[in-house]
């Protein structure tokens, strides 16, 4: 029995790019996708009161300040014993590292930090990482910041090096709220944004139900009237305050 005619998955990873030229610098492919994700929302409101407290401006409470703040967790294997035939004399110390550098700035930019500090300078910029995306397929690539890197090895070789781990990686989605007016990376999260427009404009109701008449809203007086049977829809006068 031959499998010639199953496509090979395709791999979730990290891309790290030139802010300016926007050129790939590395590339950190996941051996193996995760079997979960963890994504949180939250939602950038306008008006002053806690979310669900209430105690805000009243005309304030549709409106959005930007978009939400998102956040991802989720939980990346690496094993070198998957792959014997592939000489790994350091074990999986190298993917480690690639994935801790994401977090660590560079040896050359501490000296020139300490240089810049030893001539006296009034005020010295903290250290800018390259732009990083995380990809999830074609249709979730956006620039992330990583918040969380949490390393547990179960396994190591002869000289200690690490065979086997489990990563917890947490990041946050970088929107044009946190990045500059025409930065690279406020231009790739506004391509993302534009991708969940588009899924959610041919996106149709699962388990064959559809319409309103499905929320048993279908009465003659439709969400402005008087549903049939009454219920929370119902008109009951103006509001006043």
């Amino acid at each position: 029995m031959t499998y010639a005619d199953i496509p090979r998955p395709i791999r979730s990873g990290i891309v790290i790019l030139d802010p300016e030229r926007g050129t790939p610098q590395r590339v950190i492919v996941l051996q193996f996708n995760p079997d979960t994700l963890e994504r949180s929302l939250q939602p950038q409101s306008a008006g002053g009161g806690s979310e669900g407290q209430g105690g805000g401006d009243k005309n304030e409470a549709l409106r959005l300040k930007g978009p939400a703040q998102e956040s991802w967790k989720f939980t990346a294997e690496l094993d070198s014993t998957d792959q014997l035939e592939v000489a790994s004399p350091n074990g999986i110390h190298p993917q480690l590292a690639a994935l801790e550098m994401l977090v660590h700035p560079t040896t050359a930019q501490i000296r020139e930090h300490s240089r810049l500090s030893k001539k006296g300078a009034i005020e010295i910029s903290p250290i800018e990482k390259p732009l990083t995306l995380f990809t999830w397929g074609s249709k979730r690539v956006m620039p992330v910041r990583l918040t969380e890197l949490s390393v547990n090895e179960s396994a190591f070789d002869v000289n200690l090096n690490p065979m086997r781990a489990a990563l917890s990686i947490g990041m946050k989605v970088l929107t044009v709220s946190d990045l500059p007016a025409g930065h690279r990376g406020a231009e790739l999260y506004m391509a993302h944004l534009a991708q969940k427009e588009r899924l959610a404009g041919v996106a149709t109701p699962l388990g064959g139900a559809g319409g309103i008449g499905a929320l048993g809203l279908g009465g003659a007086g439709g969400l402005g009237g008087s549903p049939s049977g009454g219920g929370a829809f119902a008109a009951s006068g103006p509001v006043r305050d």
